[in-house]
């Protein structure tokens, strides 16, 4: 439990890699907001896998699981009294904003929550994002993308110039394309990628940190820890206490 207020709570659920969710709902709405790692999620809405900026808006009784990926999975739930927050809510049990403008809307009340702020400047914030993307619909979905944060996954140090050849697209261009498609720049998806490997290794490991920077693509240490306050907002020494805190789910064998 990161907060709690008269008429919502903030929390951050870890789930590690191959964790299973099984089915649950809520008695107030919830907003899921992504912060790094990967799953599958299962609504009504059918199975999406998310992998980068993105929200998902459950009301009350809305059903849902999920299924963690490799790296596992980090999120900020807020779960809110409509009554407390008085404002407009989407009128479907699920919606979900994937990368583009509501995924980086997501991204910046994620970090938000993450610091200390108090009831108020809260339920603006969760006013502004919902009146500001509950009529939003999916962006749109380039044909290049997945290739593209497929390739920089691989190897996050890929330069720009490199991934556009690679996908037959402009270099100037594909910066600018590629942030207003996936919520976030190619350069903060790399420093993502690198974290989430690294913060796996912490989580699930008993590896050095000096090992774990090497294995995740880091130049030392020091650059993971400026990537992990950067993407994170804490330490790798911080997030190796995580483990304490995994959500009580089952596992794949």
């Amino acid at each position: 439990m990161l907060r709690e207020f008269s008429g919502a709570t903030i929390r951050r659920t870890i789930d590690r890699s191959g964790a299973v969710v099984p089915e649950h709902a809520h008695d107030w709405p919830l907003l899921s907001l992504f912060v790094i790692g990967s799953y599958a999620n299962h609504t009504e809405l059918g199975e999406r896998f998310i992998a980068g900026p993105s929200a998902v808006f459950y009301a009350a009784g809305a059903a849902h699981r999920n299924l963690a990926g490799a790296d596992g999975f980090e999120q900020i739930e807020i779960e809110f009294d409509p009554a407390w927050l008085g404002s407009r809510l989407p009128g479907a049990p699920v919606q979900a904003w994937l990368g583009g403008s509501g995924g980086a809307a997501a991204h910046a009340l994620a970090v938000l929550c993450g610091r200390s702020l108090s009831e108020a400047v809260l339920r603006t914030a969760l006013r502004q994002f919902l009146d500001t993307t509950v009529a939003t619909d999916d962006v749109r979905h380039p044909f290049w993308l997945d290739d593209v944060t497929r390739r920089l996954k691989g190897a996050p140090t890929r330069k720009v110039a490199d991934l556009a050849h690679e996908a037959g697209l402009h270099p100037s261009w594909l910066g600018t394309a590629y942030r207003r498609a996936a919520g976030e720049g190619l350069m903060d998806a790399a420093a993502r990628f690198r974290v989430e490997h690294a913060t796996r290794l912490l989580r699930e490991t008993d590896s050095a940190f000096s090992d774990i920077a090497a294995d995740a693509g880091f130049c030392d240490q020091s650059h993971m820890i400026r990537s992990f306050r950067r993407v994170l907002g804490r330490l790798p020494s911080a997030v190796r206490e995580d483990r304490r805190h995994f959500r009580q789910v089952s596992y794949r064998t």
